[in-house]
């Protein structure tokens, strides 16, 4: 179907239907509502990886922060930092976290790959997300500092 066809279509709908609203493809719905966070960090591209991610998601949900929605409205998209695809990435998605682990080299590891997305002009703020019951003082509190002081990078941490 053309452009045109398209277009006779809705003006012949419109001519047959005034006052009433136009028909509605729920396709489009899942599409508009769907939320994409592109995700540095991860231990891999597993499914089971993004999963860590929407958990979060769902916990934050779950303590009232309304600005997460449901877990089911969100897509996570793992990337490398060494992906090809990142510098499109960041011409297209606005949304962009950190993968912060627990564990001894963790800091070391996370402020190498905001080092990184600096050098290839990364996003200038992130959103870490971490296992829920990771503590904000310490490691997230240092490495927020971190950021801002040395690679003028807005790291936001959300804890409960």
């Amino acid at each position: 179907m053309t452009f045109a066809d398209q277009a006779a279509g809705l003006r012949q709908w419109a001519g047959n239907h005034r006052g009433s609203s136009p028909p509605h493809d729920n396709s489009t719905d899942a599409v508009a509502t769907c939320k994409t966070l592109v995700v540095v960090g991860l231990p891999g591209v597993s499914p089971f990886q993004s999963q860590r991610v929407l958990d979060l998601l769902k916990h934050w949900d779950a303590q009232g922060r309304r600005w997460v929605g449901s877990s089911a409205q969100w897509r996570v998209v793992p990337v490398e930092i060494t992906s090809p695809h990142l510098p499109l990435l960041l011409t297209q998605q606005p949304r962009w976290a950190l993968w912060v682990d627990n564990d001894p080299n963790s800091f070391r590891r996370a402020f190498g790959i905001l080092t990184r997305l600096k050098d290839r002009q990364g996003p200038h703020r992130l959103l870490a997300v971490h296992a829920p019951e990771m503590p904000r003082k310490g490691l997230l509190d240092n490495l927020q500092q971190a950021a801002w002081s040395c690679l003028s990078i807005d790291l936001l941490v959300m804890t409960t």
